[in-house]
């Protein structure tokens, strides 16, 4: 009987996983691990391994002793060693479909939201008062906005046609994608430091990867257009937390609406938490009844693809698995 272990996961039950492995008759092993002390124990003898937020690191991945696939829930894989799965042999897949369209819905809400100033007008009439809750020049019009995507994958593409039709020059920076994509898809192809310097509004849609952390630094984010507005959906570790706030504090960026950030959960202390120019969220943009099962019965199919003998779709570390 196959063993499949869980690693940690935010849904109530694994019902669906169980189902759809159910014809290979493996067996679910699960945990909420998130230290390697737990991790260990739980993987050794895992023929496959599911994981959504552990870190799954190189002693962890030294410890397994059968795993033929570890699968991510989700898109971005960084919190798994691709090199040291590689080295073992190990095929790391995730789900590149996942969360498409409430990713970039939840771009556009935090866009809207913040270049009309919608939880700062909220929040004044909830204190009691009425009238514009800031100055007349914080309210924009999408209009006459240069909006910058970083990052030029599903998800950035799909922000750069949510925003087609609010009429807005849509600049987009992207190393891995041509200039000829981009501008078919009505954007302008520019590079990192253009864009900017260039735009009124930077939304990131890129994968954290060693090239893109701290991507905005204390640097970066002194070449932004003085008031810009930064929008972060990808990974926390994307923006240099520090220099954000401080920039914040200055106003070199007028507002930040994130829903992910380095640390996470923010700290009670940090003043991301009570700035009035911040929108945050709690890594929630990606939730859909629809997305969530749509991820976890991917997940698993890709599971049972594999201890059934068939080659996995998705794997990002470039390793075949074994037979």
């Amino acid at each position: 009987m196959p063993t499949v272990a869980v690693t940690d996961a935010t849904f109530p039950t694994l019902d669906i996983e169980a189902e759809i492995l159910r014809p290979a008759g493996a067996e679910l092993v699960a945990g909420q691990c998130k230290s390697v002390e737990t991790l260990i124990p739980l993987v050794r003898e895992a023929d496959a391994v599911l994981t959504q937020f552990a870190q799954i690191r190189e002693e962890v991945i030294g410890a397994m002793q059968r795993a033929r696939v570890i699968v991510r829930y989700g898109i971005g894989v960084d919190n798994v060693d691709l090199d040291a799965a590689r080295a073992r042999g190990i095929p790391v897949c995730n789900v590149p479909d996942y969360c498409i369209d409430e990713v970039a819905d939840h771009t556009l809400a935090f866009i809207l939201a913040t270049t009309r100033q919608v939880v700062p007008n909220l929040q004044n009439i909830r204190d009691g008062a009425w009238g514009l809750a800031t100055p007349l020049d914080r309210l924009r019009t999408l209009c006459d906005q240069t909006v910058g995507i970083v990052g030029f994958g599903r998800i950035g593409r799909e922000v750069a046609s949510r925003l087609a039709p609010f009429k807005c020059r849509r600049l987009v920076a992207d190393p891995g994608v041509s200039a000829d994509q981009v501008r078919a898809a009505g954007c302008e192809p520019v590079s990192l430091g253009a864009l900017l310097a260039g735009s009124d509004v930077v939304t990131l849609h890129c994968p954290s990867t060693p090239q893109t952390r701290r991507l905005l630094n204390a640097a970066t984010i002194a070449s932004l257009k003085s008031g810009a507005i930064l929008v972060n959906l990808a990974r926390g570790d994307l923006i240099e937390t520090s220099a954000l706030v401080a920039a914040l504090l200055s106003g070199q960026v007028g507002a930040a609406a994130i829903d992910v950030c380095d640390p996470e959960p923010i700290p009670p202390d940090s003043p991301l938490r009570s700035l009035p120019n911040v929108i945050a969220a709690p890594h929630i943009a990606s939730a859909s009844v629809k997305a969530v099962r749509r991820l976890r019965e991917t997940a698993a199919q890709i599971v049972l693809r594999v201890l059934s003998g068939e080659a996995p779709p998705n794997v990002v570390n470039g390793v075949m698995p074994r037979s």
